[in-house]
């Protein structure tokens, strides 16, 4: 049996103490963007089997997991490493902490280039958005203003990304469900059911209800994985349990909570652009801001539409900010247990691990310059997405294989919160989201059908080629591990 099954699960101290609301919303901040309205509303009426499949077998179980999870090693701050390290041995577990990383390395140049999107709305030259050097620019500049509020301190970046979140994504995204309602009060027929019964007239004899997709095939239903990708992130906090005054209980409900803000941001947002849009009039790759500016014409609000490219931008920085910090403090547990060179554990005076933040802002950097090699932003959008959902979803596979684990292996371990419903339990809720998982991590290797991603093969390819590179990363690193690594630490820690 682990050490951790006997251990004495403290309160943390007062000046390090986060709410429920804090982390409730800090949560939502890192899984929820309004740049997912659109991709989702465009489904029309088969929005609701996307994000109800979502919900149903991925964000539920990912809050009930990780809110046991969380509470049962509230002393470590680990996270998923933790997790999956009392499961399964450090190996697998410095793999799942790897992959919660690297897929947000690879993610931010995506979310960064929603913010240039934003912003050329926001000085009112909207082609700016096509713009290689300002996509570029963007990424560079926000990335690094991101990386130093991180290095301010735990505290300090925890209350920015609240307010951010409050700001950029709260904000704009209740105010684009009261436009809808406003115009349907107004009279206005709802575009979602217009367009959706128009279609299905003329869908073929596969979809068997309007609000079912037209299964002929992997990629008609390739947009599960991208709606997948959109409600993950729930696990991120689970590092910072052991921040809470009483973890035993506000863990938990934290995780309902934000999961309740998600879902009902998710669904009301992406019902609102489809009320009053045409779904073959949204452009994927305008984003969120094609809608706003859509809805404010209609109202004669064209003057608003740079106040709220100001207001998501300040959103989509806020959920960076979150991320920035929670993977980063994670895979600091394994430089601190040797799993990586012990540079890594390096921290500044506020406690951020500074050598990790450098390095991932570089890699984003290079990242970054995706933007100029490919003349069209959306071809390099694309390609990261499919590499961001590839090495996220297995990293999900780790966790829930992890809860059913330590239910045999640690069955007395003090857990505060558990799924409810005994072994049974854990094995309905974790194993439903492993296989729910398993199967989207199947679909993202199929092109979208309801996307132009170029050609099919290069798509395949840069999934496959991302998902060995980055995902058998953490294994070559061990094959090269060195005892050093381990020795050291322990002289620095006997100083």
């Amino acid at each position: 049996m682990s050490e951790h099954s006997n251990v004495t699960h403290t309160e943390a101290p007062k000046k390090s103490r986060y709410t429920v609301w804090a982390v409730a919303l800090m949560t939502a901040a890192a899984v929820v963007s309004l740049r997912g309205l659109p991709m989702m509303a465009k489904e029309g009426l088969t929005m609701w089997f996307y994000i109800g499949f979502a919900t149903l077998f991925f964000l539920i179980p990912g809050a009930l997991v990780s809110a046991e999870l969380g509470g049962m090693f509230n002393k470590d701050k680990g996270g998923v490493y933790t997790w999956v390290k009392e499961a399964f041995g450090a190996k697998w577990g410095f793999a799942a902490v790897w992959l919660q990383w690297i897929q947000n390395v690879v993610w931010y140049p995506v979310v960064l280039g929603f913010v240039a999107a934003t912003l050329s709305y926001f000085v009112g030259n909207p082609e700016l958005a096509s713009n290689q050097w300002m996509n570029f620019g963007v990424v560079v500049v926000v990335y690094w203003i991101a990386t130093f509020l991180t290095m301010a301190g735990e505290k300090s970046y925890g209350k920015a990304s609240q307010w951010l979140f409050a700001l950029g994504t709260l904000v704009p995204g209740l105010f684009l469900m009261l436009l809808a309602a406003v115009w349907l009060f107004m009279g206005h027929p709802m575009e979602m059911l217009q367009t959706s019964v128009s279609d299905a007239a003329s869908a073929s004899n596969n979809q068997v209800h309007a609000w079912l997709p037209n299964i002929s095939g992997f990629g008609s239903i390739a947009f599960l994985a991208g709606t997948v990708l959109l409600f993950a992130g729930v696990e991120v906090q689970g590092a910072r349990a052991n921040l809470m005054g009483k973890p035993s209980r506000q863990f938990p409900e934290a995780m309902i909570l934000a999961s309740l803000i998600v879902f009902i941001l998710f669904t009301l947002g992406s019902l609102a652009v489809a009320s009053i849009i045409p779904m073959k009039q949204l452009s994927l790759t305008a984003g969120i801001m094609q809608a706003f500016k859509e809805a404010l014409d209609i109202f004669g609000l064209s003057w608003m539409v740079p106040v709220a490219a100001a207001f998501l931008a300040l959103g989509a920085l806020g959920q960076i900010v979150t991320w920035v910090g929670g993977p980063s403090r994670s895979l600091l547990q394994t430089a601190e247990n040797g799993e990586i060179p012990p540079s890594f554990a390096k921290r500044n005076k506020s406690g951020q691990p500074v050598a990790i933040l450098i390095l991932q802002a570089c890699i984003v950097t290079v990242l970054g310059s995706f933007y100029l090699i490919f003349p069209n932003p959306s071809a390099a959008f694309y390609l990261l997405s499919a590499m961001t959902v590839s090495l996220y979803l297995l990293m999900y596979l780790l966790m829930y294989a992890a809860a059913i684990k330590l239910r045999y292996s640690m069955p007395d371990a003090d857990r505060h919160f558990r799924v409810p419903g005994g072994k049974l339990g854990m094995w309905l809720i974790a194993g439903g989201g492993f296989l729910a998982v398993a199967f989207a991590l199947v679909v993202s290797f199929f092109p979208p059908n309801q996307i132009p991603v170029g050609s099919p093969a290069m798509y395949v390819t840069a999934v496959f080629a991302g998902l060995i590179i980055f995902g058998g990363a953490p294994f070559l690193i061990q094959m090269f591990k060195k005892a050093s690594w381990v020795q050291n630490l322990s002289e620095n820690k006997s100083k």
